[in-house]
């Protein structure tokens, strides 16, 4: 079974050295030489040189000197994991079995984009991995396989990341084995109804103190590394805030959310949120006075 394989980014590098492992036929790969746009950004050049693979970079996937470099693979199938852009009709009518992608939520449910971040932002208790069979819309062909994740509280974006990715590289394994006795039903089905995340932008990621301590919480770890940080501005400045911990308390429900209750360093300070405290555990470095507000 001819492989081609699409991908830009941390997730793309694990799934490329599975299928390498398992000795799939990869009769090319379509990696960027840069990316403005993916925190993780990954070039696949490296390993393609090192395994002898076929590699080429693309700006546009769609581009008519990529759908040429497609057709002149004799492509089986095509594997989408971990790039930004859709493919479209022309391109998913190559591959002589299909295209697949990966969406690490629960699908149908969670489409869109940022997964794993929205998952921890709006404090989820499970997500999963989801491979599918790919169309001109996003996220929405057959389900080909998926996993369930618990979320742990203790979960961040590196962690949680990680657990999904444990799971994705063991079913595009079993994923393609199965493909290769036949085993899947390739059919595309129905519509099904579910929501679609949207696009997050710099506000999202802005902590007020007047938020609630889970609410903060939760942005702070969704926003960890890799990507951007959650961040605060403190006399037109901002900065940028890595880790914190909740301290649920009744000891200062007459304090107005934003105070400084303590200051232990540059980097490490209880705020009054809402309801509770933010330890902040891990930030930019800061000059604080206990009794400021932010």
């Amino acid at each position: 079974m001819r492989i081609l394989f699409i991908g830009c980014v941390q997730s793309s590098e694990m799934f490329l050295k599975k299928i390498i492992e398992d000795k799939a036929d990869i009769v090319g790969v379509i990696t960027k030489s840069e990316s403005k746009f993916n925190a993780d950004f990954v070039d696949l050049t490296d390993i393609c040189i090192k395994n002898d693979i076929d590699c080429i970079y693309a700006k546009n996937i769609n581009a008519p000197e990529i759908k040429k470099y497609i057709k002149s693979k004799y492509v089986d199938l095509i594997l989408c994991l971990g790039w930004s852009q859709l493919l479209d009709k022309e391109i998913l009518e190559i591959p002589r079995i299909g295209s697949i992608g990966f969406h690490p939520a629960e699908l149908p449910m969670n489409r869109g984009r940022h997964p794993i971040i929205w998952s921890l932002v709006l404090g989820l208790e499970k997500t999963a991995s989801t491979l599918f069979l790919m169309n001109e819309m996003p996220d929405i062909g057959k389900i080909l396989s998926q996993e369930y994740i618990i979320i742990d509280y203790k979960d961040d974006a590196r962690t949680l990341y990680d657990k999904v990715m444990e799971k994705a590289v063991l079913q595009i394994s079993k994923l393609i084995k199965a493909i290769n006795n036949n085993l899947i039903d390739f059919k595309s089905n129905d519509f099904v109804e579910g929501n679609t995340w949207r696009k997050r932008n710099k506000e999202d990621g802005k902590i007020d103190w007047r938020m609630s301590s889970r609410g903060i919480y939760n942005l702070v770890r969704a926003l960890t590394k890799p990507y951007v940080g959650a961040h605060f501005v403190y006399k037109d400045k901002e900065y940028k805030v890595w880790k914190a911990r909740e301290i649920i308390t009744n000891n200062y429900k007459n304090i107005e959310p934003g105070k400084v209750i303590k200051v232990i360093s540059n980097k490490n300070f209880w705020v009054k949120t809402e309801d509770n405290i933010i330890e902040v555990l891990e930030c930019d470095k800061i000059c604080l006075k206990e009794g400021e507000y932010l």
